[in-house]
């Protein structure tokens, strides 16, 4: 545990607001489970309320915890590591591999076997998804990050929150899209039937999602197209490509019940990511090939 002090002497303010400030290094979000803890102190005294108004000069007293580790045991799974620093581990997810523990996945995920490859990840984030900046389905092949310390991660996550980076999928649809480019704009919420799907619903009942596209290779009844989703919302592309009549190969969920094609996963891999790394200027842009499963599809429609 780390203590750190801070005087307040400004314009009333609320507690959590001003403490952001001071610490930049933590999420408003972990700032407030500070507070409700009990590790905010306002001279000397404990406060639990995050809105607490701040109006009169005051010292502060934040007790810092040191990251707790969670009971996830690491699984020694091998990775493909694209790039790796102190902060941040890009990996090449394969399909079939979820990214974190969730009900029916408590092992085998893309979190136990980073923890085997990099201890220093337990507790990251102050969550169940130690290091988890984003995720991708677990179908869904290609590039995502994990923090190794909290500056890391909330410099990360902050990115993907104001939609300061840069994504490119590669999927291959049924039919073809009305233009060869475009861009998909339909609000998504969660399927009022089944609670654990997504669907395109009214405005009001979702929030706003937006996709562009291009195509890269027409086929006789299939298009591959490159596709930039410009929010990031639960099964975004895969809803998008369906809701416009071009359902992503092998996605049972939104698309064909059986595939239009021999395949064993959806074609949807995350191919292009670039991103700002903490203590840089500049974004960073890394690639992942298309998995050999994919690549085969692609070259049987070729031929």
């Amino acid at each position: 545990m780390r203590t750190e002090t801070f005087l307040f002497h400004h314009e009333p303010e609320r507690l959590d607001k001003f403490l952001v400030t001071c610490l930049p290094e933590f999420s408003r979000m972990r700032i407030q489970s500070f507070i409700a803890g009990g590790c905010v102190l306002v001279d000397g005294a404990p406060v639990s309320k995050p809105a607490l108004i701040l109006e009169h000069p005051c010292t502060l007293t934040v007790h810092i915890p040191a990251p707790q580790p969670t009971d996830l045991q690491p699984e020694a799974i091998a990775l493909d590591i694209v790039f790796e620093t102190d902060d941040l581990i890009v990996i090449n997810k394969p399909a079939g591999m979820v990214v974190h523990p969730s009900p029916g996945h408590d092992t085998g995920t893309l979190v136990h076997a980073a923890l085997s490859h990099a201890p220093e990840l337990d507790g990251v984030g102050g969550e169940l998804r130690p290091g988890v900046v984003h995720r991708l389905d677990k179908e869904t092949s290609g590039l995502i990050l994990m923090a190794k310390n909290d500056t890391a991660h909330l410099w990360l996550q902050e990115q993907f929150r104001s939609r300061s980076t840069h994504k490119i999928y590669l999927a291959l649809v049924d039919g073809r899209p009305p233009t060869p480019t475009g861009r998909i704009e339909a609000p998504i919420g969660r399927n009022a039937t089944h609670r654990k799907l997504m669907a395109i619903v009214e405005a009001a009942k979702g929030r706003e999602a937006a996709t562009e596209y291009r195509t890269l290779e027409s086929f006789p009844k299939h298009t591959l197209v490159e596709a930039h989703p410009i929010t990031g919302r639960t099964h975004q592309i895969r809803l998008h490509f369906a809701f416009i009549g071009c359902p992503i190969v092998g996605d049972t969920m939104y698309g064909q019940k059986r595939p239009s094609l021999p395949i064993q996963r959806h074609f949807l891999h995350a191919a292009r990511l670039s991103i700002t790394l903490p203590g840089e200027s500049q974004p960073r842009t890394f690639e992942a090939a298309l998995p050999p499963e994919l690549e085969a599809i692609l070259q049987s429609l070729r031929a």
